[in-house]
């Protein structure tokens, strides 16, 4: 019978840490379920919907983020890997590696800069095409972006990577050998720990971030209802309040990286990135409060049971109502309300009649 001391020292050394899983793919017959796979169509699935509610909420009409979608998630997830293969080279080119791996996007790997960058393009290209302003749709995007980031580091978790250096904190992460049952060689990404005595215990990064980015969200939505951004301002304050916290995250990472002065390359991008948008966000004050899509030959207000419904949905995000598509006004008290020299003599007439 194991000595009471025994026992308290296991329990106190399970409970301190946290275990990674045993395994990130499962076998259907013959066609793997890889844990990554599922993270990152989650927060696909969840950008689009949130999206979706937030554009509809600011006047735009229902499905047009989907519209949008079909050009930046592919765009995206290339310029993603595109990123990763640039900066993780060494990984897949050179003597004894396949070059053919840098296709294996199921494998986990994708660079978030890239993935913004190209999928901002493809973004453009569906935005010009349904002749809606890119900055409203990146502001409505943005918080469902950022939560879909966090939902990506899940899958990190189940593949074991992206951690830290060694640490004997409460949250250190459990790291165990996985190899392949069939051969008993070892197979980090595809293997399963048969054995749970940890290699290491080390810093979850993964989970730093996913808990930052959730702050994130938060910060912009909180942000946005409170000052009525607009512009793209949104979208720029959640760029840099990630990469604020990608900057000391990546300091803290372990794992291969290619290194531009001394410094991981991610670092760098951080720095540059942040006071990009810090210097857009602040630029983009210039323009006045959230513009407000005009749908039609009219800007006038909806009322009586038209303006209640609109004003219903909008409510459901906290945003103004709002109808319109391809034009933008300021939504500012100035835009809204014509002078009394603007506005037409009183005929007593209706609109449209």
């Amino acid at each position: 019978m194991a000595e009471p001391t025994t026992v308290v020292a296991v329990v106190t050394t399970y409970l301190a840490t946290i275990p990674s899983p045993d395994q990130g793919v499962w076998q259907l017959g013959p066609i793997p379920i890889r844990a990554y796979a599922l993270c990152i169509i989650l927060g696909i699935i969840l950008a689009i919907w949130w999206g979706e509610r937030r554009w509809v909420a600011r006047g735009g009409l229902k499905g047009e983020v989907t519209d949008i979608a079909v050009f930046a998630v592919p765009f995206g997830l290339v310029g993603g890997r595109l990123y990763h293969v640039a900066t993780d080279h060494e990984k897949y080119f050179g003597e004894g590696r396949n070059p053919l791996e840098a296709l294996a996007i199921w494998n986990g790997g994708l660079g978030i800069w890239g993935a913004i960058a190209l999928g901002g393009v493809g973004a453009w290209i569906g935005c010009r095409r349904k002749g809606i302003p890119l900055p409203a749709m990146a502001d409505a995007l943005a918080p469902g972006i950022v939560v879909a980031q966090a939902i990506g580091r899940l899958g990190n978790y189940f593949n074991q990577e992206l951690y830290g250096g060694p640490t004997t904190l409460p949250w250190g992460l459990e790291i165990y050998e996985r190899i392949d049952p069939a051969t008993g060689f070892k197979d980090e990404l595809g293997g399963v720990a048969l054995d749970h005595t940890p290699i290491e215990i080390v810093h979850p990064t993964f989970l730093y971030e996913l808990l930052w980015n959730l702050g994130v969200a938060l910060l912009i939505v909180w942000a946005d209802r409170r000052f009525r951004l607009g512009h793209g301002r949104v979208f720029a304050l959640y760029v840099a309040g990630y990469t604020a916290g990608r900057f000391w995250i990546e300091l803290m990472r372990t794992d291969p990286a290619t290194h531009v002065f001394g410094m991981r390359i991610n670092v760098i991008t951080s720095v540059v990135v942040f006071l990009g948008a810090v210097v857009y966000f602040l630029a983009a004050a210039r323009r006045g409060g959230r513009e407000v899509i005009v749908r039609g030959e009219t800007t006038a207000e909806p009322t009586g049971s038209d303006r209640a419904a609109t004003d219903a949905d909008a409510a459901d995000e906290g945003e103004p109502g709002s109808t319109g598509e391809g034009t933008t006004v300021p939504d500012t008290k100035t835009a809204r309300d014509a002078t009394a020299s603007d506005r037409p003599a009183d005929t007593g007439d209706k609109p449209g009649q």
